[in-house]
């Protein structure tokens, strides 16, 4: 129970618990859902409710700093305008002379390719330059064909290929389509 100051008397509290309760009455007179009786004959004091509306489910953030840096106002990660990372890769690539595809990967393919070609029971065994050549051809051959489909697209008042500008590609290269 909570202590009374000093200068207060039993018979004030006494008055402001009556009037609480007077309030309470003025309220269950109008109808609200306060007018029911709980113990002791006291009516029930309509409270805001305290049970929050459900959201729908959200996907997890990644972490919590990333999150309060784009709720903070803070300052962000820089957003390049669009275009700007896929020419900076352009140049990347188009300076380098690694090879674009997985080693592995392409290795898998090509043995799988061949054991089409082979009598069941012969198994192929393949160098490790064999399949690098087969890689480098491979390749040259994909960039070249990019490179006539983007011409396709250009054509075409286009800067999208589309699977439209490597089919023109391959029809107009004929039907070996080498790096001519």
């Amino acid at each position: 129970m909570a202590r009374l100051p000093s200068n207060s008397s039993p018979a004030r509290a006494s008055t402001s618990r009556d009037a609480a309760v007077a309030s309470t009455s003025r309220t269950a007179a109008r109808g609200s859902p306060a007018s029911k009786n709980t113990l002791a004959g006291r009516r029930s004091i309509a409270r805001k409710s305290t049970i929050k509306k459900l959201r729908p489910p959200q996907p997890p953030t990644s972490s919590p700093k990333k999150q309060a840096r784009r709720t903070s106002g803070g300052v962000g990660r820089y957003r390049y305008r669009p275009g700007t990372i896929a020419l900076r890769e352009i140049r990347q690539y188009q300076k380098t002379t690694q090879l674009l595809l997985r080693k592995l990967p392409f290795a898998r393919v090509v043995r799988e390719i061949a054991e089409d070609f082979v009598t069941e029971g012969t198994g192929l065994r393949w160098q490790s330059a064999a399949i690098m050549a087969l890689q480098e051809a491979t390749e040259a051959y994909l960039v070249h064909l990019f490179e006539d489909a983007n011409l396709c697209a250009i054509h075409a008042k286009r800067v999208t290929i589309m699977q439209k500008d490597l089919q023109l590609a391959r029809r107009i290269r004929g039907v070996w389509g080498g790096l001519g």
